[in-house]
């Protein structure tokens, strides 16, 4: 039998896409004709045309954010990594308007999941109706109703894909509006939030049931199965319980004003605490069936037979699923844009990349010490200036070479950080030092091994002639690049793709969990999950014991729900950071207003100082400007104009427009 493995990828139009045929040689087996021009009858009696259409429906998916900043721009618009400034004059500009007050409902966003996502519904739908098994051209009924159920779920998951960046929307579930209906019918209005996220768990749920965990065939690693789809149904049900939608206190007055045409109200104003159990079970199930089949978090053993945090927290990202990688829970196997987007702009000049793809300071200061507490913790021990203000420097190797191989520190095995390097960057967890490339840190592209220079003309931020490719404020992204990448040469490490990990999955339970049931059983659950994300990164797990402030292994914390939540919190900023999750929880959790870094003063190092004691100040480097009317995406103007059914999320109705009528997300 044949089988085939997608790989799925976006072009001109709707249908441009391609498959690829696993046989002795692989070949393109689609016409260049798009399947829009046939009849739907003659491409469901062609196999090879099924498999086409199919395609298109994953398109739904899609490429993980960090891969394509530009497009969907979440991980840009959170307080995780922030381009230069001066790249709006590039495709940038609709990611960098976003976080600079700039975003207005005629802004512009290539995400267009207004415009896309019922396509692709309307194709899902097209293909559960016409599909049918052709024993005799290779198409049997079992894979057919297989595919029925990938298509089950990714129409649900265009649905909330849509609802958890709109709120209010026309959803239409699975109605397939006759092609010469009149236009006035094809103008719905929204549905309420909770009607979209009902029928979409329904419809993952029942998937998920008829899908298998992991499938025998390897070719088809990729397609969507049990855990795919439990995933995305648990996160959308953590989505839903959090206080933006359940019961919003916070902007109580303009949420229960947005209403639809029914006279609806799209957000339910009396909040559920069933939401939060419901959302537990669904994290639960998801964690038990993935472990069930095989999926787990990924470690790599170090020299003392313990787990190695820094190999084991790097090539998380790097290894794939073939490699041994089984925390990968949702894959992403379509092209995506990790050489030409990422890895590009986190390269340094000299190496042929735009070199000015930072993070912000406090998302440096939400990484533990090397003890695993905060840096606010009196016992952390860390250290930045002394009293007069005067930069800290390292005077000795940290050496963990007894716990760890990771040679990206110095350059010598298990060696983290040098003499010299600036204390703020020092005695910090496993996971720092793979998330940023800080001055002193070490530069590893084969071929050009050493130091970040990131001084005022320095080797690395060189101001005086194309100064919109340099750090503006002291730092590179570093989570999730491959550091021996090299841009210039072509030289790049073959990776795997995800949207979710089980670490994401493992951190919605304890969240839900707590947040489900206030009692001792039940955060003695979160913690159990919690830690073991803390274990892996190689950072003392909590105890509700009593432990003195210096034991090896464990941290005291109170028994209560809200030091389980602060706990949960602090965890999620640091493990899924960079991973397209701040973006949701920020907004879920409706935490912009207080984050300097989504609604004030930013700052960084000083990228003007060219010695130590200018670059190593705490310096703003510019001011974010978040509004209310942000934790929706707005009705693309000229959408709302076709339709005076539609109304506007809260606040955007308030918002004043930038006069620009050119382009659109939808």
């Amino acid at each position: 039998m044949k089988t085939f493995k997608f790989k799925k990828y976006m072009a001109a139009g709707l249908m441009a896409l391609s498959l690829t045929q696993l046989t002795t040689s692989c070949s393109d087996y689609l016409d260049k004709e798009p399947d829009t021009e046939l009849d739907t009858d003659m491409v469901f009696s062609n196999r090879d045309k099924v498999y086409g259409w199919l395609a298109t429906v994953y398109n739904v998916i899609h490429k993980p954010d960090k891969w394509s900043l530009t497009a969907d721009g979440y991980e840009v618009m959170s307080d995780d990594m922030v381009p230069s400034e001066r790249w709006r004059q590039w495709d940038w500009a609709q990611v960098v308007d976003k976080i600079t007050g700039s975003w207005t409902v005629n802004s512009p966003w290539d995400g267009d999941l207004w415009a896309r996502m019922p396509l692709f519904v309307r194709h899902g739908l097209i293909f559960q109706q016409k599909i049918h098994a052709m024993p005799d051209h290779d198409l049997p009924q079992s894979e057919v109703d297989n595919m029925k159920n990938e298509v089950k779920f990714l129409c649900a998951y265009a649905w909330w894909l849509m609802a958890e960046n709109y709120g209010g929307v026309p959803f239409t579930g699975n109605t397939i509006a006759a092609t010469d209906a009149d236009i006035s019918t094809l103008m719905t209005g929204q549905s309420t939030f909770d009607d979209v996220v009902n029928y979409c768990d329904k419809e993952m749920l029942e998937a998920a049931n008829a899908l298998p965990a992991v499938y025998s065939d390897p070719a088809k690693y990729g397609r969507i199965n049990k855990i795919m789809a439990l995933t995305v149904r648990s996160r959308m049900l953590l989505f839903a319980a959090s206080p933006l939608v359940n019961g919003n206190k916070k902007f109580a007055k303009e949420y229960a004003e947005y209403k639809n045409d029914k006279d609806e109200q799209i957000f339910n104003p009396v909040y559920d605490h069933n939401k939060w159990i419901k959302a537990a079970e669904a994290c639960k199930l998801c964690i038990d069936e993935a472990e069930k089949a095989g999926y787990a978090l990924y470690t790599e053993q170090g020299p003392n037979g313990k787990i190695d945090p820094f190999m084991s927290t790097y090539n998380v990202h790097i290894k794939k699923w073939s490699e041994g990688n089984r925390e990968i829970t949702f894959p992403v196997t379509k092209g995506n844009d990790y050489r030409n987007t990422f890895l590009r702009v986190v390269s340094v000049r000299e190496y042929g990349g735009g070199n000015g793809l930072g993070v912000y300071q406090g998302f440096v200061d939400a990484f533990f010490t090397k003890n695993g507490l905060p840096i606010s913790d009196p016992n952390s021990g860390y250290q930045e200036n002394k009293a007069d203000g005067t930069p800290i420097f390292s005077t000795k190797v940290d050496d963990r070479s007894d716990e760890t191989t990771w040679q990206y520190g110095t350059g010598k095995p298990g060696e983290v950080t040098g003499k010299g390097i600036y204390a703020m960057y020092c005695n910090r967890e496993p996971r720092f030092y793979n998330a940023v490339s800080f001055h002193g840190s070490r530069l590893c592209v084969t071929g050009g091994e050493r130091a970040y220079d990131f001084f005022y003309d320095g080797r690395d931020n060189i101001q005086s002639s194309s100064p919109h490719d340099a750090p503006q404020n002291g730092y590179l992204a570093r989570k999730g690049l491959c550091v021996t990448d090299n841009y210039k040469e072509g030289t790049i490490t073959d990776r795997q793709g995800f949207i979710y990990r089980l670490a994401f999955t493992y951190l919605d339970y304890a969240e839900a969990e707590n947040e489900a049931y206030d009692t001792d059983a039940a955060r003695l659950e979160s913690l159990k999950y919690l830690n073991k994300i803390r274990e892996r990164a190689g950072v003392r797990q909590y105890t509700f014991d009593a432990v003195e402030i210096e034991d090896p292994d464990y941290i005291h914390i109170d028994n209560t729900q809200e030091a389980v939540r602060k706990a949960v919190y602090m965890e999620r900023r640091v493990e899924l950071c960079c991973e397209n999750n701040r973006w949701f929880d920020i907004r879920r959790l409706m935490l912009a207003e207080d984050i300097p870094e989504m609604n004030g003063a930013c700052y960084g190092m000083n990228a003007q100082g060219d010695n130590k004691a200018d670059f190593f100040k705490r310096t703003k480097f510019m001011t974010r400007v978040w509004r209310p009317a942000y934790y929706w995406f707005p009705i693309y103007y000229q959408e709302a104009d076709k339709n005076p059914k539609l109304h506007q999320p809260p606040f955007w109705d308030q918002t004043v427009t930038d006069g620009d009528t050119e382009g659109g997300d939808e």
